[in-house]
């Protein structure tokens, strides 16, 4: 496993992480390299099931998922919208079968001036694949995943802990 995971980190440097880009220069983002423990697939099934379904709700101040067109098969571009409506994210996540797992590559970049977003781009994209051990509910597959790289942009965050939250207004 341990191998694979450093295969994975390798290979998504190798290809260039796919982010959704932003019209702000300076933008709050994060960017993501897992192994999940399930086919890509699956793993596509669960997070377009989390997205599309009425009783999921996103654990990170329950925020709005939308799936948008993607040019590949193997692509996924979501937006967020936060939980208070105040602002939009744009998320690309690539998915590649590595001996019989599958590898996520996900970035999400903040769509307006931000800096600090206490976690909100690394959760968009980890409340997508995360499992029960992580405090969040599957809609369609388990699977167990491995989070070989997280990269935030300075200011911005990756703390997990920060990823199961309740809204407050």
């Amino acid at each position: 496993m341990f191998r694979l995971l450093i295969d994975a980190s390798l290979l998504a440097v190798v290809l260039g992480m796919k982010c959704p880009g932003s019209p702000s220069f300076f933008h709050a983002s994060a960017e993501v390299v897992a192994i999940a423990d399930a086919s890509c697939a699956d793993v596509k099934e669960e997070m377009l099931g989390r997205v599309q379904s009425s009783p999921w709700t996103d654990p990170h101040n329950a925020g709005t998922y939308s799936v948008l067109p993607s040019k590949l098969s193997s692509q996924l571009d979501f937006s967020r919208l936060t939980g208070d409506k105040k602002y939009t994210d744009k998320l690309t996540i690539t998915l590649a079968d590595a001996s019989g797992k599958c590898m996520i590559m996900g970035c999400s970049e903040s769509q307006v001036f931000s800096i600090f977003d206490f976690s909100t781009n690394f959760c968009n994209l980890r409340n997508l694949y995360c499992g029960p051990s992580d405090g969040c509910q599957p809609v369609k597959h388990d699977f167990r995943v491995v989070e070989s790289r997280v990269t935030a942009s300075p200011g911005a965050g990756s703390d997990a802990k920060s990823c199961i939250t309740t809204l407050t207004l």
